[in-house]
């Protein structure tokens, strides 16, 4: 039988989540080594790292004994071309994933992995045209809390029998247990595309929809002022629609995204924030001095924060706006007297879901909604 002491090592000066450091720190290499790493743990609680991108995101542990490195949980197990179907293991690296004429359409800070997108639940520009992690998610493998495998989907798309671990598992900050593997839906890769940038205002979005482009992003930044439609397609078809924006909104059509597109608007250390809100209401977003980016064309943008009253502010906008704010990061001078998460309709259920899936509470505890 593999003892604990086999599988981790003493944890070092960097294994620390939002602040809190651990004492030890396991990199399994399969779904089996991490089940057996899991049922040794016994009572210990248990953070699960990624590439770390977004290990400050979120409120601290309550306490840390054990950070699960997903490094060695990597490559492409399957790739189903007929089938446009692929299962990753959850330590890939999405900028490593090449297959070939065929894309997985998930957007991500730089490094970022396959099971850190899909426990948090990022999206990029991409997501008006293809989806989230959720909607590209068709099966999953995990490892529960008690050290048990599970799956739930599987590799064909229309495939909805069981109870669906996809969807609870995506967005849920590693509370539920450790993602092994996932299976996604891909699409053909885009042969041609062009960005159409205009220093239009955000109400022109309207005129870019109108114009019947299929657009796979539209994307706006206050800093720089500007809007920017993503055109992805065939030669000719691109370079056709193009034309139709430009005559839309005007500006100029270039072969590369800006240097912004794709990328957070805080800096290390700051405070930073998602906020969702209706197409329509967009623009009241952009109001003020603070730095908005993100997707003007399905309402979900991020935006960097000064302070607790711009904090507020924003959060304040979204709510009547019929929205809602949540704080991705902050110092931790700022994190200990803010609701990070505001108000969230469900919670009893969420707690339920997290009683029944770990009822010890040991996977990262206190780190999502309402304590949980």
């Amino acid at each position: 039988m593999t003892t604990l002491d086999e599988l981790t090592r003493p944890a070092g000066d960097d294994d620390v989540v939002a602040g809190v450091a651990a004492r030890l720190v396991a990199a399994p290499a399969s779904t089996e080594e991490a089940a057996a790493l899991i049922a040794a743990t016994g009572d210990m609680t248990v953070v699960v790292r990624g590439a770390g991108t977004k290990i400050n995101w979120a409120p601290p542990p309550r306490t840390l004994d054990l950070i699960i490195d997903t490094h060695r949980l990597t490559g492409v197990v399957e790739h189903a071309a007929g089938d446009l179907i692929t299962v990753v293991r959850a330590g890939t690296p999405l900028s490593e994933i090449d297959l070939g004429d065929q894309v997985l359409a998930l957007d991500g800070p730089d490094g970022s992995t396959v099971g850190g997108t899909v426990a948090v639940n990022t999206s990029g520009p991409r997501r008006m045209h293809y989806g989230t992690a959720r909607d590209l998610l068709i099966g999953i493998t995990v490892v529960r809390p008690d050290g048990k495998i599970a799956h739930s989907g599987g590799k064909v798309v229309k495939n909805v029998a069981g109870y669906d671990l996809g969807k609870l598992f995506t967005g849920s900050y590693g509370t539920l247990g450790l993602i092994t593997e996932c299976a996604f839906r891909l699409h053909p890769r885009p042969p041609f595309s062009r960005y159409a940038r205009s220093p239009a205002p955000v109400t022109s979005v309207a005129a870019v929809l109108a114009a019947q482009v299929a657009p796979t992003a539209i994307e706006v930044d206050s800093a720089s002022g500007d809007l920017v439609v993503l055109l992805e397609g065939t030669a000719q078809g691109v370079r056709d629609r193009a034309a139709r924006v430009e005559k839309a909104i005007g500006g100029d059509i270039t072969e590369s995204a800006p240097e912004w597109w794709g990328r957070y608007p805080w800096k290390p250390g700051g405070i930073g924030m998602k906020l969702s809100v209706p197409i329509s209401k967009v623009a009241a977003l952009l109001e003020g001095d603070h730095v908005v980016r993100g997707s003007a064309g399905t309402g979900v943008l991020y935006a960097a924060a000064r302070d607790i009253s711009e904090v507020e502010l924003l959060r304040a906008t979204c709510v009547r706006a019929g929205g809602h704010a949540v704080v991705l990061t902050a110092p931790s001078d700022v994190r200990d007297i803010l609701d990070m998460w505001g108000p969230v309709p469900g919670l009893a259920l969420m707690r339920r879901i997290k009683d029944q899936f770990d009822p010890s509470h040991r996977f990262a505890p206190g780190r999502f909604v309402g304590g949980i």
